[in-house]
């Protein structure tokens, strides 16, 4: 296989894909997981952006056909300038209940006992925003453990191609139901549930970095989704777009792996 077709193939992209029967697919698996487990429901932090926005309704329908609940969850760092779009969000996936916990306090003074706003201003700066990803999973898995629930995540396979998640922050998870999927392809997901447009098309940012607030994703990527999705399901990309991507593949494959050992 071609290194293009590998990749594709690791990440789990199917070669067909219809919204409304791909939904109801990862609603069954999420409905027959849960009742496998024994969990009393899933725990998923909501940001207002459409992955979240996805895998809450996902997850929400599951938890209401298996009689569990799904706790939603705000984690705001102090407060959060599209706030409006985290309440839509909210409003469309019905959550069980809604819990929020402000995370500035416990990454500011994280971040000041471990001397890291010492260091550089973009150096001090990345490292706060990954202490605010793995904050935020912190939180999930408190009120997890605490209702015996499972953690939802919000990985798919045009972020985990780019290896766009922070190790042990929103990389971890116990349950991934937009694993597999393109951004396009989430998006054509949240339009068949019925999510709001706004959120569906919302310009997606990972929003941890101070120095460079609302950063677009594609911006940091260097390369847009519509040229990730092309490339995930083997259509043809440029040369550049296919370098960035197969580059940061490879260079974020730790990631992607449980840790090695000798």
């Amino acid at each position: 296989m071609t290194s293009q077709d590998s990749i594709r193939a690791a990440l789990g992209v199917a070669a067909v894909f219809e919204a409304s029967a791909d939904a109801e697919r990862r609603i069954g698996f999420l409905a027959g997981y849960l009742e496998q487990s024994g969990a009393s429901g899933l725990v998923l932090g909501v940001s207002g952006g459409v992955d979240s926005t996805v895998a809450g309704r996902l997850a929400s329908v599951a938890c209401a056909r298996t009689g569990r609940a799904f706790t939603a969850m705000r984690l705001p760092y102090g407060v959060q300038g599209d706030e409006a779009d985290a309440a839509a969000a909210l409003a469309f996936i019905e959550p069980t209940e809604t819990i929020t916990v402000d995370i500035k306090p416990a990454v500011d003074a994280l971040h000041r006992a471990t001397g890291s706003d010492d260091a550089p201003p973009e150096v001090a700066d990345f490292v706060k925003g990954n202490i605010k990803a793995r904050q935020r999973m912190v939180a999930q898995y408190a009120v997890a453990g605490r209702l015996g629930a499972l953690v939802v995540g919000t990985d798919h396979a045009a972020e985990a191609v780019m290896g766009f998640f922070t190790k042990y922050g929103d990389g971890a998870f116990d349950v991934g139901p937009l694993l597999g999927l393109t951004k396009s392809r989430v998006r054509d997901i949240g339009r068949a549930l019925g999510a709001p447009s706004h959120l569906v098309d919302k310009v997606p940012t990972a929003d941890l970095e101070e120095l460079r607030p609302a950063l677009p994703d594609e911006v940091a990527h260097g390369v847009t989704y519509a040229e990730i999705d092309a490339y995930l399901v083997g259509r043809e990309v440029s040369e550049q777009a296919r370098g960035v991507i197969e580059s940061a593949y490879r260079r974020t494959a730790h990631k992607r792996r449980l840790p090695p050992g000798p």
